[in-house]
């Protein structure tokens, strides 16, 4: 996968290409336990405490889109990724990278949008770093955030946890933050209900683990979608799933616009979804927990985990054959997140 010489835009996309770069270059020179997981981010112990600690950049383009701007982005972004440890977000840093020229009030107004996402969460921004460069130098402005939290105990979210039986729960819709940024880039006018589902998850994900601590696993399915996200975790525990395509919740609006322009749902960025991964006693429970929630209403199980085919994903069609739901290779929208 890595045979080239040069970066290119599908080594960011969080699909095979990405996973190639990981494992190829940055896995070989960085390895230990906490980075080998390959979760969403690392759980470490300290004395005392056990804590996951997440990074994250935020590059999109156009820094505002419907419902949302890329200072929300970067705060529930790295709030997800530590709920998705089974964490409780407490702090994070906060870098800015902006090139001259940048607006002020444009600034203003995206680290307003940051500190309610924060106050949101109930996490706080302790500390920053800001970086000013030449003109061209970066697409207006850059973001990157840093998050802690503790590790809730009695959880031990992870890829290694799951095992044939379990159920696959899914949040809510796809598509929803991939389709609200592509119209704010290239200008197309949608349904108001198509808005980002950016947010934060912890408060959720708590309630989750709080009522079945069992979870065997947490994921949200941003770059590369819920058929990236599902491969990933597959070929980590080495195990095979079966989604059932009639049960994946996808707006009316979202696969419109997917069948206009050649978009597969399956594989574009969300921001405010995640996977639940738990043996079937606990999936009554954990529905209850999502219905009762904003940013569950929608959720709904979407298949279940297989002994085999190890490290693959097949896609029970509405019409009743079945295809394999391989990784994202390149990119269907470049900078989604």
């Amino acid at each position: 996968m890595m045979n080239g010489d040069r970066i290119t835009l599908a080594h960011g996309s969080g699909g095979k290409l990405s996973a190639a770069l990981v494992k190829e270059v940055f896995a070989p020179a960085f390895s230990n336990g906490a980075l080998n997981e390959l979760h969403d981010g690392a759980r470490v112990r300290m004395p005392g405490a056990q804590l996951a600690f997440s990074t994250d950049s935020y590059v999109v383009k156009p820094l505002f889109f419907a419902g949302g701007d890329i200072g929300r982005l970067a705060v529930c972004g790295t709030v997800n990724d530590l709920a998705m440890c089974g964490a409780d977000p407490a702090y994070l840093s906060a870098g800015f990278i902006i090139e001259e020229g940048f607006p002020v009030a444009d600034l203003a107004r995206i680290v307003s949008s940051m500190g309610a996402a924060a106050a949101e969460a109930g996490v706080a921004i302790v500390t920053g770093d800001t970086k000013v460069v030449e003109k061209g130098a970066v697409d207006g402005l850059y973001i990157n955030t840093a998050g802690i939290g503790a590790v809730l105990p009695g959880t031990d979210v992870s890829p290694r946890r799951i095992r044939p039986g379990q159920d696959i729960l899914l949040s809510g819709t796809l598509g929803d933050h991939a389709v609200a940024v592509m119209a704010g880039r290239y200008g197309l006018e949608l349904p108001p209900a198509v808005v980002t589902d950016c947010a934060p998850l912890n408060g959720l994900v708590k309630e989750i683990l709080t009522a079945a601590p069992t979870v065997a696993v947490l994921r949200d399915p941003t770059r590369g979608g819920l058929a990236t996200a599902l491969n990933e975790l597959a070929l980590q525990a080495g195990v095979g799933m079966m989604i059932e395509e009639g049960t994946i919740p996808v707006r009316r609006e979202v696969a419109a616009v997917c069948d206009l322009l050649g978009f597969d749902s399956l594989y574009l960025a969300n921001e405010g979804k995640f996977l639940v991964i738990v043996e079937p006693n606990y999936t009554e429970i954990v529905l209850s927990v999502l219905h009762r929630h904003p940013y569950g209403r929608e959720a709904a199980v979407i298949g279940r985990v297989t002994a085999a085919p190890a490290g693959q994903v097949g896609l029970r069609t509405i019409v009743g054959g079945v295809r394999l739901l391989d990784m994202l290779v390149g990119d269907q929208l470049p900078r989604i997140c």
